[in-house]
């Protein structure tokens, strides 16, 4: 049926076929009659829930959406005005309505993360101060670990339901909230300009990686943006792509740029993303580590509508003791930091 997609696209007259399996001896034939990425509109069902979040649209017409629980981390990477920044603001938007803890790592002196201040639990807007973050988050997911770890501790009067290897078999009244921190422009942790700043950046490196390959199991996650992202950053880069399983790859530069995204998990998804046209802003190429892959738009949300949302749901800021010297001033009251 897949291979047939083209010849019946041609003979319906429409602009796209879609073939997905529904179950063995059942496929799912979706006929999209018009480009539906020219002018992006949500569906109504699209899919959300907690740690979830529908942010772009594909090109079948079906919601995209940014499920932590199946795929932890990711890698967003897009040139200037490619649309990267309203993916994030999608994700933002989206995570503020929900029992979750935001923070930011922004050294462009915050310019990117910095509207959304009222709904974040921590931000760093330079490198001095990520280097002060990373570490505490390190400290979070092993201080997480040691409550699974007790939980573990088990008496024989336990229900085996109740044994846990992470956060979610926590009993509801003791799991602590997910965290998802997004780093904007993470070349900027990379650039060292002395012998000093280069061991600063060795530390930071080594706890994004700790981050990257623990931090699920505590409920971590990690969105990881940028232009560029490859071995060129320095040590410790591609170990710290290998573990960003979802990728999202918007208009890019140069073709080596969109083999760094795509080219480790899926080769054909390459050619897609260097075809993208600057009058599209938004569009992008999604792959994961399945070898999938599709193309996706991103809806417009202006800067002022964003932080509107994150000033709404300020209230929901959980309460973090060990990020609280990095949250930004804010006049509403935290919420408990279980979920």
């Amino acid at each position: 049926m897949a291979a047939s997609a083209e010849r019946l696209r041609h003979a319906w007259g429409v602009h796209g076929v879609y073939v997905e399996p529904v179950k063995p001896g059942v496929v799912e034939l979706r006929l999209v009659g018009f480009d539906v990425l020219r002018r992006v509109r949500m569906p109504r069902k699209a899919g959300g829930g907690f740690l979830r979040v529908p942010v772009a649209l594909r090109e079948d017409a079906t919601a995209f959406v940014r499920d932590y629980r199946a795929i932890p981390h990711e890698l967003v990477l897009g040139a200037t005005l490619s649309g990267k920044s309203m993916y994030l603001r999608h994700l933002i938007t989206g995570l503020a309505e929900q029992r979750v803890a935001l923070a930011g790592i922004d050294c462009k002196r915050g310019v990117e993360l910095a509207p959304f201040a009222p709904r974040l639990s921590a931000l760093a807007t330079d490198p001095a101060e990520a280097a002060e973050l990373l570490p505490v988050l390190v400290r979070e997911m092993e201080d997480r670990y040691d409550l699974i770890r007790a939980r573990q501790g088990i008496a024989p009067s336990t229900p085996d339901e109740e044994i846990t290897s992470d956060v979610w078999g926590l009993p509801e009244s003791e799991r602590p909230v997910p965290i998802v921190l997004f780093v904007d422009e993470v070349a900027e942790l990379f650039l060292v300009a002395s012998r000093k700043d280069e061991e600063r950046r060795d530390e930071m490196v080594t706890q994004l990686i700790r981050l990257a390959q623990l931090g699920r199991a505590a409920g971590i996650y990690l969105e990881v943006c940028g232009q560029r992202f490859g071995a060129e950053l320095g040590k410790g880069a591609t170990m710290l792509r290998a573990q960003l399983s979802g990728r999202v790859c918007h208009r890019v530069n140069d073709e080596p740029s969109a083999k760094m995204a795509l080219g480790d998990i899926a080769p054909e998804a390459v050619g897609a993303a260097c075809t993208i046209a600057p009058e599209r802003p938004g569009l992008a190429v999604v792959g994961d580590t399945s070898g999938g892959w599709s193309r996706i738009r991103t809806p417009y949300l202006s800067l002022a509508d964003a932080a509107a949302r994150c000033e709404r749901t300020a209230h929901l800021v959980p309460d973090l003791p060990a990020l609280k010297p990095f949250q930004p001033a804010s006049l509403t009251k935290p919420r408990p930091a279980t979920a």
